[in-house]
C-alpha cells in the first residue's frame, strides 16, 4: 500500500539524519580497523562476495538503515511486485520482469493469470526460430544462409542486450557458438548508425529484428524503413518477409510493415523496457547470436538472483544491502553519483545499461503519490572498465570529488593470458589495481607519511589524499552466462530497493515524453520548410534563430528526394 507519509517524515529517517553527523566525524581509516565490523561487511551468495566495508558506516548504520526498510515497508513492497500488484501506478501496471526468467513451473499472476506459460511459450518459439536460422533450415529470399543480425530498437531495447551481448562475446562457450556470426545493434535514428550498423553486411545474409512493442516508436521505426529500403533495394520488396522479424505486440501494424504475424514475438505490458533484456528484446537476437543453450544460462543466472531477493534476510541479501547504502550516500551524505567500475572488459557495457536502468528509474522529484520531495533520489550513474577508468577519471575520485565506486572483479579471466618471465600474468595485473584502489581510496596518504617518503615540501599538498571514500567490492568467481545474468538482475533489483525505500515509482517514465513531443513540432516545422518554403515560425527567438541557420546552411538537401542509402 502506497503510504501518504513521506519516508523522510519517519523516526528512522531523523535517526540516521542525526547518526550521519556522528559517522562524518570517523575516518575509514579507523572503521577499517575493527575487524569484527568488516567481517560482518562480507557476504556470499552463489559465486559473488560483497564486501561493503569501506562504506562510512558501522553495524549501528546498518540497524538504522534495516529499521528504514521497515519503515518503508520494504519488504511488503518487494512480495507486492512479486505477486504482480499494480505496483507502477501512473500506468497502472504489474511489475513483472521476473517472470521473465522464472522456471517453467512457477506460478506468477498478473491480473489474476499466471504469466508464466505466456512467457515460456514465446522462448520456446524463440528457440526454435533461432535454431533453424542457425542451422540453415530457414534461409533468405536467395536460399543463402542468414548469418548476420542486426538488431533495431533504442533504450531498453538496445543498451541491455548490448551489455549482455559484449559480455557474453569473450566467453569461450558463448563464442565458441558464434562462429561464424555476426550481432549489430542499430539504436540511434542518426544516419551514420545505420552506415556502420550495414557496413560490410550483405542483405542477401542480413536478418533484422525490429524491436518496438507498439511499432510507433519513431527513432526506431525510420530506422527499421531504412532497413526495410536496403534489403528491397537489393532484393525486391518480397524479399522483406524472409529477411524482417519483430519484437512486437501490435500484430495490425507488423503486417502492415511486411513483416508475417507469424514472425513476431510477444512481450507484455508489466515489462519495462529497461528491463526487457530478459524478453524477447534481449533473448531473441542473442539466442541468433549464441544459441538458445547459452541465453538460458543467463536467464537462469538472472533467476537465481530474484529468488534470493525475494527471500534472503536482508542482512544477506546483496540487492537489498546494496540498494540500502545507495540510499545512505545519496540522501544522508548527499552524494550525487556513483562510479560503476568493472575490472573486466567484457563488462564494458554494463554501466551505460544500469545508467538507464537506474536514471531511468530512479530520477523522480515526485513520491508515489504525486508530493513533491523535500530530498535527492537517483544517483548519477556512469563508469568505465579498470584500469582504463583510473587514467581518465580518477584523478577526480581520488583528489576531487567524493564519488562513491562500485569495484567489479572477475576471479577467472574469459581469455587468460600467460607470459613466460613476467612477474605476474595479465589477470593478475589486472586484479591488483581491482584490490588496491579501493584501499587507496579509504585510507589515502596523509602529509605526515609523505614527509617520511621525503617528498618535496612544496609538493606535499599536492601529493595528500583526504581518504574517507566510501566503495563496495563484487567479486565474481568467473564471468560466463550465468553470472552474467545475475549481475544484471543485482542491479535491477537494488534500483527498486531505493525507490521502494525513497518512496517512488521506479517503473515509469514521463520524464522522457516532453522532449519526444518537442521534437513532433520541430519534424513538421522542418517539413514544411523544407518542401513548402514556409518559414520557421512559432518557438522562441533562440529556437528560431538556430533551427533557421540549420535550413540555411543545409539548402542543398532536396524537398522531395529519391530514396539514398549510406554507403560505407
Amino acid at each position: 500500500m502506497a503510504s501518504s507519509t513521506l519516508i523522510c517524515e519517519t523516526q528512522p529517517w531523523k535517526d540516521l539524519k542525526s547518526h550521519v553527523e556522528d559517522i562524518k566525524k570517523t575516518h575509514l581509516r579507523e572503521l577499517l580497523s575493527d575487524t569484527d565490523r568488516c567481517k560482518s561487511m562480507v557476504v556470499d551468495f552463489d559465486g559473488i562476495t560483497l564486501d561493503y566495508s569501506r562504506q562510512r558506516a558501522t553495524p549501528g548504520t546498518m540497524d538504522n538503515l534495516y529499521n528504514l526498510a521497515e519503515a518503508a515497508h520494504l519488504k511488503e513492497k518487494i512480495d507486492r511486485m512479486f505477486n504482480g500488484e499494480h505496483i507502477n501506478s501512473t500506468e497502472n501496471r504489474s511489475v513483472l520482469h521476473v517472470a521473465l526468467r522464472a522456471p517453467r513451473d512457477a506460478v506468477m499472476q498478473s491480473d489474476g493469470k499466471n504469466v508464466v506459460p505466456d512467457v515460456w511459450n514465446v522462448l520456446d518459439k524463440i528457440k526454435d526460430f533461432s535454431e533453424r536460422v542457425r542451422n540453415g533450415s530457414w534461409v533468405g529470399a536467395t536460399g543463402k544462409a542468414l548469418t548476420d543480425v542486426i538488431s533495431v530498437g533504442i533504450g531498453g531495447s538496445f543498451l541491455g542486450p548490448l551489455f549482455v551481448h559484449t559480455a557474453l562475446q569473450t566467453d569461450p562457450e558463448a563464442s565458441k557458438c558464434a562462429t561464424g556470426r555476426q550481432l549489430r545493434f542499430l539504436a540511434n535514428v542518426d544516419p551514420i548508425d545505420v552506415a556502420r550498423n550495414t557496413a560490410g553486411l550483405k542483405p542477401e545474409t542480413t536478418l533484422v529484428v525490429v524491436v518496438s512493442k507498439t511499432f510507433t516508436t519513431a527513432e526506431t521505426m525510420l530506422n527499421a524503413r531504412t532497413l526495410r529500403a536496403w534489403i528491397s533495394k537489393e532484393l525486391g520488396p518480397s524479399a522483406v518477409a524472409k529477411h524482417m522479424v519483430a519484437v512486437s505486440t501490435n500484430l495490425t501494424l507488423v503486417e502492415k510493415f511486411g513483416i508475417d504475424p507469424n514472425n513476431a514475438f510477444a512481450f507484455w505490458d508489466w515489462v519495462g523496457g529497461r528491463y526487457s533484456v530478459c524478453s524477447a528484446v534481449g533473448v531473441l537476437p542473442l539466442s541468433l547470436q549464441y544459441g538458445f543453450t547459452v541465453v538460458d544460462k543467463f536467464l537462469k543466472g538472472a533467476s537465481s538472483i530474484d529468488q534470493h531477493f525475494y527471500s534472503a534476510p536482508f542482512e544477506k541479501n546483496l540487492p537489498v544491502l546494496l540498494g540500502m547504502l545507495s540510499v545512505w550516500n545519496v540522501s544522508f551524505f548527499g552524494y550525487p553519483a556513483r562510479a560503476i567500475l568493472p575490472y573486466s572488459q567484457a563488462l564494458e557495457k554494463f554501466a551505460p545499461h544500469i545508467q538507464q536502468v537506474s536514471m531511468e528509474s530512479n530520477g523522480k522529484g515526485v513520491s508515489i503519490d504525486g508530493k513533491p520531495l523535500p530530498f535527492e533520489t537517483g544517483e548519477i550513474d556512469f563508469g568505465e572498465p579498470g584500469t582504463n577508468g583510473q587514467h581518465s577519471f580518477y584523478q577526480l575520485i581520488h583528489q576531487g570529488r567524493v564519488i562513491p565506486c562500485d569495484f567489479i572483479g572477475v576471479v577467472k579471466s574469459q581469455q587468460p593470458v600467460y607470459l613466460e618471465g613476467e612477474v605476474v600474468n595479465n589477470h593478475d595485473e589486472l586484479m591488483s589495481n581491482f584490490f588496491a584502489q579501493p584501499d587507496a581510496l579509504a585510507y589515502g596518504k596523509t602529509p605526515e607519511e609523505l614527509q617520511k617518503e621525503n617528498v618535496l615540501q612544496h609538493l606535499i599538498p599536492h601529493k595528500t589524499f583526504s581518504g574517507n571514500r566510501p566503495s563496495l567490492s563484487l567479486l565474481l568467481s568467473s564471468l560466463d552466462a550465468y553470472k552474467i545474468g545475475q549481475l544484471l538482475a543485482i542491479y535491477e533489483h537494488r534500483v527498486a530497493v531505493q525507490g521502494f525505500i525513497w518512496g517512488i515509482n521506479s517503473f515509469d517514465q514521463w520524464g522522457v515524453e516532453l522532449g519526444k513531443s518537442l521534437a513532433t513540432q520541430v519534424r513538421k516545422q522542418l517539413h514544411a520548410s523544407r518542401v513548402k518554403g514556409e518559414p520557421v515560425e512559432g518557438f522562441n527567438f533562440s529556437t528560431t534563430t538556430m533551427l533557421t541557420k540549420y535550413l540555411k546552411e543545409s539548402l542543398e538537401v532536396p524537398a522531395n528526394p529519391p530514396t539514398i542509402l549510406p554507403r560505407i
